[in-house]
Parts: C-alpha cells; structure tokens; sequence
C-alpha cells in the first residue's frame, strides 16, 4: 500500500510525509475517523514510507528492498495485531489477515470476521495478545529504521491487554513506533489516547469519491454520484452499496410491506411479514434492521425540506413523499430504540420469530404517534 494507492485526503498525506522530512516522527499515533475513509491504507503506507530506503522519492520507491517485502506485508520490522475469534492471538491468523489484506483496501469489521468464518463470533484483541507486542518489540530492530507495531481497533483490545501496554507506549523500546488505528475513539482507553499523538482523519472528498468509483466499477457520473452520496465519504460504504444493490431492493420491500401492515393494523399481514423476516439468516436480519434504521433517520430528515441532508435513492424517496410524516418528533426516538434493540438480540442469537412479531406488533403503537 502506496499513499497514491489511497482515494483523496491529499492534505493528511502530505502532512505524514512532511512531517518525517522534518524529523517529527511521534512514537504514537492514532489514527481515527469514520469507518472506511482510508485510516489503515494510510497507517500502512505511512509505516512503509518511515523504512523506505529512497524516502526523497514521493510516496517511497517501490523498488527498494524494503518495499518489495511491504507489498507482501511480510518486512520483519513490520508487525499487525488486530480482532480475532477463538481466544487466538493475531499471528495465528497472519496469513489470512495478508490474503485478506492483498485483495481490498478498504473493508470493516465485518468483512474480515466473514472472510475467517467467524459466524456469530465477537472480534476481540484478547489479553494475551500483550505477551506477543511484548515479546516482538523486544526484539532489535532487524534490517529497517524503525520496527513498526500497527493496531487495528484498538477499542476491541480487552482492558487486560490494553493496561499491560501502557508503559511500553508511554516509552517504547529505541526506534519502535506504534500506529493505532480506530473507528470508536470514544471506546479506546483514555489512558492510551493520552499516550498517542492523535490524527483525525476525515471522509473522503465527494469528486474523489465519485471519481474512484467510476473507476473501480464502471458506473455512470450519475450514478456514481448517487453512491457517493449515500455513501457520505466512505469507500468501504460505497463498495456495500453497489454489492448489496439486490439485497437493498429486497429490504425495501419488506420494509414497505412491514410499514404498510403496522399502519392498516393487520393482522394476518404482520405475522406474515414478521414471519418472513424471521427467516431470513442472522446476517441478512442485521442488515436489515440497519437499513431500516437509515430509512428511518432519513424519513424524519425529509420532514425539514433539507434535500442535501438526505441520503435516499429515487425509489426510496418516492415512498417516503408519503410515508415520511408518520416518522416525527413523537416516535423517531422510540422507532431507533426498537430497532437498536432487536439489532442487540438478534447478535445475541434470540428467537427471530419473537422479536420481530413483538417489533412489528410495536410498530403499529409507534405510527399512531
């Protein structure tokens, strides 16, 4: 990974590449944002443009040593912890974090939990994990400047593995840096914030978003715009998008049908729905309660006549001309908290057909308000 691999924030890539030419180079840093703006990609070329053995060419050589082993990210001053299943430690799981690394850029949580068949299984960097940075930071430096630890999520590390950490990132061994890139800073220890050199990094820019988007999938201007709207500076978002498009089409239905059902308080029509609903995958019933959630929010945004505060493809919008006053003031709060709610019980493995019969049965009260 290149810093001209990464779609926009030209700026935050200049700021990295400066800030090594002038010699300020943090033994910390945090990087954070939105998900799916390019924070690891960054931490990646950052790491590889601090051993680049040609550092005055822009974005690193390419052709060093150096940087022939960064491409199969396997330098041996370059170390990856990051969420895994099973009571494992992240090494158990190199190779298939670099299979999975050598295809995609730009993913969430979710696709790699996918990618290593994870199932229902929560994503954690467990406290053993500490031993192993511990162990590897140890260690001289092999061939490079710097040795190099980057953490992804730093908010699933477990309280155990984070406090045994906090002195080596306080004063980590000569020439080791950290890169730590989060997704919830809110749910990173404030003890380790406080040790990191914070860098904010923001959405993507709509005409690079929309430009890569052509370029990646062939889309027309048109519609690519209308991805990278709803997509609102996340490429990983966009990529869902366009992947899921037949999968979206499917909610929307159940969605309207659920609507039309809790409004005309039939019956027979919301067993129906809920039933249909209950069948489907744990997977495809998250995604659903999410986007119905996002239908939601925009539904009651559609109310203040704010059309570029508004993230809803044509079909959507059609809909909602007419539904959207039944989403208000009186029941937005109630409908996220239900659906929020159902989204923890079905991750907690609950009987589907239960929670969205009693959601479904909930909707009907909520659309009175």
């Amino acid at each position: 990974m290149y810093f001209r691999n990464i779609i926009g924030l030209h700026d935050v890539k200049k700021h990295l590449t400066d800030s090594v030419q002038r010699g300020f180079i943090p033994h910390a840093r945090l990087f954070h944002g939105p998900e799916g703006v390019g924070k690891l990609p960054l931490a990646i070329a950052y790491a590889r443009y601090l051993n680049c053995e040609d550092r005055a060419v822009e974005d690193s050589c390419g052709k060093c040593a150096s940087c022939h082993k960064f491409d199969k990210l396997m330098h041996p001053d370059l170390h990856f912890v990051f969420p895994v299943v099973k009571s494992k430690v992240s090494d158990e799981y190199l190779p298939e974090w670099r299979e999975f690394l050598s295809g995609q850029a730009y993913f969430n949580l979710n696709d790699w939990l996918n990618f290593i068949n994870a199932e229902n299984a929560q994503g954690i960097i467990y406290s053993k994990e500490s031993d192993e940075i511990i162990r590897k930071l140890s260690l001289k430096v092999y061939e490079a400047p710097y040795k190099i630890m980057i953490v992804w999520l730093p908010e699933k590390m477990h309280d155990a593995c984070a406090n045994k950490l906090l002195k080596m990132i306080e004063e980590p061994p000569e020439k080791t840096i950290f890169l730590l890139v989060s997704e919830d800073l809110e749910h990173v220890l404030p003890t380790i914030q406080s040790r990191c050199q914070p860098l904010n990094i923001r959405a993507v820019e709509p005409d690079e978003m929309v430009a890569s988007i052509r370029s990646v999938y062939g889309l027309q201007e048109e519609e690519a715009k209308y991805v990278a709207h709803i997509a609102n500076g996340s490429f990983s978002k966009a990529k869902s998008i366009i992947q899921s498009a037949d999968d979206n089409k499917y909610f929307f239905s159940l969605f309207k049908e659920m609507m039309r059902s809790s409004v005309s308080r039939n019956i027979k029509a919301i067993k129906s729905v809920a039933g249909e609903m209950a069948s489907m995958g744990r997977e495809m019933q998250k995604s659903y309660l999410l986007y119905s959630l996002r239908l939601f929010r925009e539904f009651f945004i559609s109310n203040f006549n704010e059309p570029d505060m508004i993230y809803l493809s044509e079909e959507e919008k059609e809909f909602g001309e007419r539904f959207a006053p039944f989403i208000n003031e009186g029941n937005i709060q109630s409908f996220n908290d239900e659906f929020q709610l159902a989204y923890r019980q079905i991750e907690q493995n609950g009987n589907a057909k239960i929670i969205f019969l009693d959601l479904c049965l909930k909707g009907t009260m909520l659309l009175k308000k």
